[in-house]
């Protein structure tokens, strides 16, 4: 199997849940840490699929990094390489599939209540909870491609998620964990005090209120999001996925993986 391409943009916003996911269920991938200089692949022919993380950045800033991450999902699209984009991530995919993205009506920081639609690819991506609860730090908001079924939906934000085939673009975060949302809130806090005046925007106390708890019940959900997604690259992994598992593991799959 190739490895993922994980594209990292900021150091408290890496990969993450994600990352000790795809460890658990011993899937390669490779991160490229944009913020400490390393350059985006320009061909996703290398990689089973593509996962682009947040970023401070717009993705209408014009910065050579996005352009060429831009080229890489193009070319992912074209390959049916995968696509999983979250904040950032969901907005460049949604911008290379000819979406626009502009600037939110107000800003959405912490958690925050999102509804599923009725959709059929709703239900198979997020599950049968009708409301979810998740984690959001996104100024900007992408528009639904043509093409995509929206599959979230929120108060604040009306674009939370779309999905086209094997590709999902998410307006919020499942990757953080609790040490990653303590670290960004301590780095970004000055941006919380400045928003402190919207009712979109919690204040650090309120996001690290329960903040295990919440953490753990975006996990669940996260298993089940990425389950799905990686399921769209491999047959194999469809297999291990969606059958039932020994109790301590074994390596026939895992030999599998490596063919």
């Amino acid at each position: 199997m190739k490895p993922i391409a994980i594209c990292r943009h900021e150091a408290i916003q890496g990969p993450g849940y994600l990352q000790a996911f795809l460890e658990k269920h011993a899937i390669p991938y490779r991160v490229f840490a944009i913020d400490a200089g390393d350059t985006p692949p320009r061909c996703a022919a290398e990689f089973s699929g593509v996962v682009v993380l947040g970023s401070n950045a717009g993705v209408n800033d014009g910065l050579a990094w996005i352009q060429r991450e831009e080229a890489l999902l193009k070319d992912a699209l074209r390959l049916e390489r995968p696509i999983l984009g979250h904040c950032f991530g969901g907005q460049l995919l949604s911008k290379s599939l000819g979406g626009q993205v502009r600037r939110n009506v107000v800003p959405q920081i912490g958690w925050g209540k999102v509804l599923v639609t009725k959709f059929d690819e709703s239900r198979q991506w997020m599950g049968e909870k009708r409301e979810l609860d998740m984690f959001h730090w996104h100024f900007d908001t992408f528009e639904v491609p043509r093409g995509a079924k929206r599959t979230l939906f929120g108060y604040y934000c009306m674009n939370k998620g779309f999905a086209l085939g094997p590709h999902l673009g998410l307006q919020s975060h499942l990757e953080v964990t609790a040490q990653s949302i303590r670290q960004w809130c301590a780095e970004d806090r000055q941006v919380l005090q400045q928003w402190q005046g919207q009712s979109s925007v919690q204040s650090e106390a309120q996001i690290l209120h329960h903040l295990d708890e919440k953490v753990a019940a975006l996990h669940q959900l996260a298993d089940h999001v990425y389950e799905q997604w990686l399921c769209g690259i491999s047959g194999v992994l469809h297999a291990h996925f969606r059958q039932p598992k020994r109790p301590h593991g074994g390596a026939g799959w895992l030999e599998a993986l490596k063919r």
